[in-house]
């Protein structure tokens, strides 16, 4: 794990308060694990909305899928096999 870096941040009191809450309940262990936590929530969120829209981006470009769908034609047989269970190579 990497060092963590310490950084300042301006958030709502209300916010602050219910994370101390958390904390006395031992929802989580402390106000700076939860918001770590929560950012990195967050930052999974964005990723994978990154990623749809680059998956949308590939879907327009015709170069792309003509390539993803001659790949698909090679894997054609092979993918019928491991449909059928059929695990002998």
């Amino acid at each position: 794990m990497s060092k963590a870096k310490n950084v300042t941040f301006n958030l709502p009191p209300d916010l602050i308060d219910k994370y101390k809450v958390y904390v006395k309940h031992k929802y989580i262990p402390s106000v700076n694990a939860g918001v770590k936590e929560a950012l990195e929530e967050y930052s999974k969120r964005i990723e994978k909305e990154m990623l749809k829209s680059e998956m949308i981006k590939a879907a327009k470009d015709p170069l792309f899928m003509d390539d993803l769908n001659e790949n698909m034609k090679a894997f054609e047989e092979s993918d019928a096999e491991a449909e059928k269970g059929n695990t002998e190579w």
